[in-house]
C-alpha cells in the first residue's frame, strides 16, 4: 500500500528543497565553481551558473528559475539575468535594428505563471508589425496598438479546454496563475486580468472562425452568414449533405425516416444582470453561430411588446400564464430560450435567444422560425413541454413575422409532442394527443434532450450572469459549440449503445404483441380487426377518435389535475391565488411530487432487478437515471420549502437525509416529505393536504384500472400459451411476455398500496370518509383475474375479487364495455410499443448512415477549401492548405472509426 511508502515520498520531496547531491558540484555546462541557478521546468535538477543558464534558455524564455541564496532556493527570473527576447528574426539571428518594448516593460501570461520579460521588436524597414511578430511566436497580443502584454497560445488553449470541462471562470483561472507566480503576496505581480479577459474572448472568436473555414474564404470574415459557424448535428437530416439524391421522392409512408426532430425549451438559470449595454459591449459575431442576431431580435420584440400572452388551458402552465407578471428586477435577461436537436441533444444554428419575462410565445416563436430557415425538410416533429397550447395559433402568429422567416406548413407534415417526463402533468386529452408513445414515425424519442443538456451548461451561469451582453453571447456560443463537438466525437459509442438496446427490445415487444393478439383471437377476434382499423385511421388523421382515450366517464389522475388547474386559473384571475412561486402552483408542486415518487419506485425496482453480473453499460445507465432524478428532486425540494417550510427541519432530523449521515441518500430513497408523509409530525397547510388527497384518490383508481387491464392481458396470453404453444422456443418467448406483464401488475399493485396508505393518513387528517368503499386495502390474494380461484375454493363457491367491482372493471370480461375498452387500450399500447421500437431501429440505422455521409461530406468540403487556397502569400497558403488537409483527414478518420465500430451490430439489423 502507498501508506507504507509515504515517508519515502516525503523524504524525496524535502530533498528537492535543497541541492541534493550537487552541493559541491560545479556548473553542469561550463564546470565553473559554485553554480547557483536551477530551472523548475527543465528536465532534471542540474545547477548552472548565471551565464550558462541564460544561454540555455534562449529557446525557453518563460521557464521559471530558482537561485540558491546560501540557505535555500528563492525565486529568480531570466529578466534579472538580462535575457532579451528578439522577435521578428530566427533564433540566434541578430537584428540590426532592434526596438525595445515601451518602457522596456513587457508581460507574458503563460501556463507557468505571469512573467516579466525583456522584449526586442524588429524595427527593420521590411519588418513585420509588432502584432505579427508576437503572433508568429505564438504569443497573443492584448492590443493591436503598441502591445505591452501577451498571452501564450498554450495558456489560452489550456484555459479554453479547462473552462469547458470544469466551468472555471476567467477570474478563478487568472487568480490561480497569480498564485502560481507568487503564493505569498509579498512580491507585487502586475495585474493583467482585464487584458486576459479580452484575449480569451478574442481567442474563442478566432478559433470559431478558423474551425469553420472563414480564413479560407476569399470573401473574408465579414462575409460570414448567420448560423454558418454552428456545429451541425451529423445525425440529423441535411439535404445536400447526408441525404440520398432522391429523398424527396420516396413514398409518403416512408418519408418519416427523413423527419427533423427538434425540441424547444427555456432555461431560467442562465440569467444576465443589467451590466453594460450592446453599444458598449457588442458581440464579436452577429448571429454567426447559435444566438440569433441581437439587433434584429430585440427590435422585433420591441415591436411586439404590446401583444398579449395567450393563456394556457392545460395544467396551469405558469411559465406561460405568468409570463407577463414575472419579475425581472435587476435583470437584463431572465433566461435563455433554445431550439435543440431532439434526438441527439445538439444546439441548432440561430436557435438561442434571451428571455425578458418568462417563456413568452413571441420569444420562442422567433427562435423557432429563425432556426427553421436553415431547413427544407418535408417532415417536422416538434417537442415542447407546452406544445399543447403553443401550437394552437402558431401559424396565425407567424403572419406577424418577416416573410424571410415564414414556414410553409401547408405542404409539410408537422407534428407536435410533449416530452415524456413532462407529459404526466398535462390533462388526459393532452396525454393522449401529444404523446411520443402513440404517434407513428417517432421511434423511442422522448423529447427531453434539452433538459439533459442544461446540466452541462448551468454551472457557467454564475460567471455569465455578470458579463456584458456581447461577452455573454460569445461565451455561451463557444460553450454550445464545444458541447455539440463532444457529442459528435462520442457518436461512435452513443449510437452503438442505442442500437444494442433497441434490437432486443424490438424483438421482445413484437413477440409480446404477437402473443397478446394470439391470446385475444378466441374471445376478441371478431373486433380485433376493428380496433386495428380504428387505430390506423387515427394515425393517418388525428381528427379521428383517439383509440388510446377512454370513453367511459371515470375518475383519473389527469382529470383531477385539470380540475385543479382550472381552479387555480380562476384564483389567478380573481386575485386570490395562493401561489408562492412564479413557475409552480400548489397543485403542480404536489402532482410533480407524485411523479417523482413514481420515478423513485421505478428506479428502485430496476436496481433491485439487477443480476449478479451487471455490466458497466447497465450500471452507467442506472447511474445516469439516478443523477437525473436527483437533480429533479433537488429543484423540486427548493420550491417545496416555500410552501412547506417545516420540511427543512424534518429533513435535518431525518437520518436518511441528515448532513451527519455517512453518505447522501440515494435518489430513489430520498424522503420527499409530501403532506401524507408528514402526517401529524409537523404543521402542514390543509390546502396542500386536500390537494394531495384529491390527486391520490384519482391515482388509486388509475392504479386499479392498470392492475385489472394487465390481469386481463395476462389471462389472454396464458390461454393462448396453454392451447397453442408447443416447443421450447415458443414457450420461452411467451414466458418473456408474461414476465413483462407480471412486472406491470406488480408495479400497479405497488403504486396502489402506497396510494392507499397515503389516503388513510390524509383521510384521517381531513375527516374524509366513504372513499374506502371503492378503494379498499389490497391483499395479494385480491390480485387475480375474474376466472382465478383461491386455494380451496370451488367454482360453485368462487368469489370475484373486489378489484373488479370498480367502474369499468366489473361484469363479463368480454361483454362489459369497460372491460372491452381496457382491453382495446392495452392492445393499442402493446401495438404502439412494438411499432416504436421497430421505428427506433430503422431511425438509428438511418442516422448511422447519415453520420458517415455527413462526415465524408465535411471532409470533401475541407478538401475543396484546400484546393481553393490560392493566396498571394505563399506562407499563408501553406498554412491554409495544411489546416484544411488536417481537418479533412480528421473527419475521414472519424467516419472510418465509427463504421468499423458499428459494422458487426448493423449486420444484425433486418433490411426492410
Amino acid at each position: 500500500m502507498w501508506l507504507d511508502h509515504r515517508s519515502l515520498f516525503l523524504e524525496e520531496m524535502l530533498r528537492l528543497e535543497g541541492r541534493g547531491g550537487l552541493r559541491e558540484a560545479p556548473c553542469s555546462s561550463c564546470s565553473n565553481a559554485c553554480p547557483q541557478y536551477r530551472c523548475q521546468d527543465c528536465f532534471g535538477v542540474d545547477l548552472r551558473c548565471s551565464s550558462c543558464i541564460t544561454v540555455a534558455h534562449q529557446r525557453h524564455p518563460l521557464h521559471r528559475l530558482q537561485k540558491w541564496n546560501g540557505d535555500y532556493f528563492e525565486r529568480a527570473t531570466l529578466k534579472s539575468l538580462g535575457l532579451r527576447i528578439q522577435l521578428g528574426h530566427a533564433l540566434n539571428e541578430k537584428c540590426p535594428n532592434p526596438r525595445r518594448a515601451f518602457n522596456d516593460d513587457f508581460i507574458v501570461i503563460d501556463s507557468y505563471g505571469i512573467h516579466e520579460v525583456l522584449v526586442d521588436f524588429c524595427a527593420c524597414a521590411k519588418g513585420d508589425s509588432h502584432v505579427q511578430q508576437l503572433l508568429r511566436m505564438s504569443w497573443f497580443p492584448s492590443t493591436t496598438a503598441d502591445p505591452k502584454t501577451a498571452a501564450t497560445f498554450r495558456v489560452l488553449d489550456e484555459f479554453h479546454l479547462l473552462s469547458f470541462e470544469s466551468k472555471v471562470s476567467t477570474y478563478e483561472f487568472y487568480s490561480a496563475l497569480m498564485r502560481g507566480t507568487d503564493n505569498t503576496g509579498l512580491t507585487r505581480t502586475k495585474d493583467r486580468y482585464e487584458s486576459f479577459m479580452r484575449m480569451i474572448r478574442e481567442w474563442r472568436h478566432l478559433l470559431m472562425l478558423k474551425r469553420f473555414g472563414r480564413g479560407h474564404d476569399s470573401k473574408g470574415v465579414e462575409a460570414t452568414g448567420e448560423g454558418e459557424c454552428a456545429v451541425l448535428c451529423p445525425a440529423c437530416p441535411h439535404p445536400g449533405k447526408n441525404l440520398p439524391e432522391d429523398w424527396e421522392n420516396v413514398p409518403l409512408a416512408k418519408r418519416w425516416i427523413y423527419a427533423l426532430f427538434i425540441a424547444i425549451d427555456a432555461n431560467f438559470r442562465l440569467k444576465r444582470k443589467v451590466v453594460s449595454t450592446n453599444t458598449a459591449d457588442p458581440g464579436l459575431s452577429r448571429g454567426w453561430a447559435y444566438f440569433v442576431e441581437e439587433d434584429t431580435y430585440k427590435q422585433f420584440l420591441e415591436d411586439k411588446m404590446d401583444v398579449p400572452q395567450e393563456k394556457s388551458t392545460c395544467s396551469s402552465h405558469n411559465a406561460v400564464n405568468m409570463a407577463d407578471t414575472k419579475t425581472n428586477r435587476g435583470l437584463a435577461a431572465t433566461g435563455l430560450g433554445t431550439i435543440d436537436c431532439a434526438r441527439h441533444n445538439m444546439k441548432r444554428p440561430n436557435a438561442v435567444g434571451d428571455l425578458q419575462k418568462g417563456e413568452k410565445y413571441v420569444n420562442m416563436d422567433y427562435l423557432f422560425f429563425s432556426t427553421l430557415r436553415h431547413s427544407s425538410l418535408q417532415n417536422l416533429n416538434i417537442s415542447y413541454d407546452i406544445a399543447c397550447q403553443w401550437h394552437k395559433k402558431l401559424w396565425q402568429r407567424m403572419k406577424g413575422f418577416p416573410i424571410s422567416m415564414h414556414f410553409n406548413f401547408v405542404s409539410r407534415a408537422v407534428s407536435f409532442f410533449v416530452p415524456k417526463f413532462h407529459l404526466p402533468a398535462h390533462i388526459e386529452k393532452c396525454q393522449m394527443t401529444f404523446s411520443f408513445n402513440f404517434k407513428r414515425g417517432v421511434g423511442r424519442t422522448d423529447g427531453e434532450a434539452p433538459e439533459r443538456g442544461w446540466a452541462n451548461i448551468n454551472p457557467v451561469a454564475s460567471s455569465t450572469k455578470e458579463m456584458g451582453p456581447g461577452a455573454r453571447r460569445d461565451t455561451l456560443d463557444d460553450f454550445f459549440g464545444d458541447s455539440n463537438w463532444k457529442k459528435i466525437v462520442g457518436l461512435g459509442t452513443t449510437m452503438l449503445r442505442k442500437m444494442k438496446e433497441a434490437l432486443p427490445e424490438r424483438a421482445n415487444q413484437q413477440a409480446a404483441l404477437n402473443d397478446l393478439e394470439e391470446g385475444l383471437k378466441d374471445e376478441y377476434g371478431d373486433i380485433l380487426s376493428q380496433w386495428r382499423l380504428r387505430v390506423e385511421a387515427w394515425e393517418d388523421d388525428q381528427s379521428q377518435p383517439n383509440p388510446f382515450e377512454r370513453n367511459a366517464d371515470v375518475v383519473t389522475l389527469a382529470s383531477v389535475r385539470l380540475a385543479l388547474a382550472k381552479e387555480e386559473e380562476s384564483d389567478l384571475q380573481s386575485g386570490a391565488s395562493l401561489a408562492l412561486h412564479e413557475d409552480c402552483s400548489p397543485s403542480v408542486l404536489i402532482s410533480s411530487g407524485l411523479e417523482l415518487e413514481e420515478q423513485q419506485r421505478r428506479l428502485r425496482v430496476d436496481k433491485s432487478g439487477r443480476g449478479i453480473h451487471v455490466t458497466d453499460n447497465q450500471q452507467g445507465k442506472l447511474l445516469e437515471r439516478s443523477n437525473a432524478l436527483q437533480r429533479r428532486i433537488d429543484a423540486w425540494s427548493k420550491i417545496q420549502e416555500l410552501y412547506m417550510p417545516n420540511v427543512i427541519a424534518l429533513r435535518l432530523s431525518d437520518k436518511s437525509t441528515s448532513a451527519s449521515a455517512t453518505s447522501a441518500p440515494a435518489a430513489e430513497t430520498f424522503n420527499l416529505w409530501l403532506p401524507s408523509q408528514i402526517g401529524r409530525l409537523a404543521p402542514c397547510d390543509e390546502r396542500l393536504q386536500r390537494t394531495e388527497w384529491r390527486l391520490r384518490y384519482a391515482q388509486g383508481h388509475d392504479a386499479l384500472r392498470s392492475l385489472c387491464s394487465n390481469l386481463r392481458a395476462q389471462t389472454a396470453v396464458l390461454r393462448y400459451k396453454d392451447r397453442n404453444l408447443r416447443g421450447q422456443g415458443a414457450n420461452t418467448r411467451a414466458r418473456s411476455t408474461l414476465k413483462t406483464i407480471d412486472a406491470r401488475i406488480d408495479a400497479a399493485a405497488s403504486k396502489y398500496e402506497g396510494t392507499h396508505k397515503a389516503l388513510v393518513i390524509l383521510g384521517g387528517l381531513l375527516n374524509e370518509s366513504g372513499w374506502q368503499s371503492s378503494l379498499r386495502p389490497l391483499n395479494r390474494q385480491d390480485i387475480r383475474s375474474m376466472s382465478d380461484l383461491l386455494w380451496g375454493e370451488s367454482e360453485g363457491r368462487r368469489k370475484l375479487s373486489w378489484i373488479w367491482n370498480m367502474r369499468g372493471a366489473a361484469g363479463s370480461e368480454k361483454d362489459d364495455n369497460g372491460a372491452l375498452e381496457d382491453m382495446r387500450i392495452e392492445w393499442c399500447k402493446a401495438r404502439a410499443r412494438a411499432m416504436r421500437w421497430g421505428e427506433e431501429v430503422q431511425l438509428l440505422q438511418e442516422e448511422m448512415r447519415r453520420i458517415l455521409a455527413f462526415l465524408r461530406w465535411e471532409a470533401a468540403r475541407w478538401d475543396g477549401r484546400r484546393d481553393d487556397a490560392t493566396l498571394t502569400n505563399a506562407e499563408h497558403e501553406d498554412g491554409c492548405v495544411a489546416y484544411a488537409k488536417r481537418q479533412a483527414d480528421l473527419r475521414q478518420h472519424l467516419a472510418s472509426s465509427f463504421e468499423a465500430r458499428w459494422a458487426e451490430t448493423l449486420a444484425l439489423v433486418d433490411v426492410d
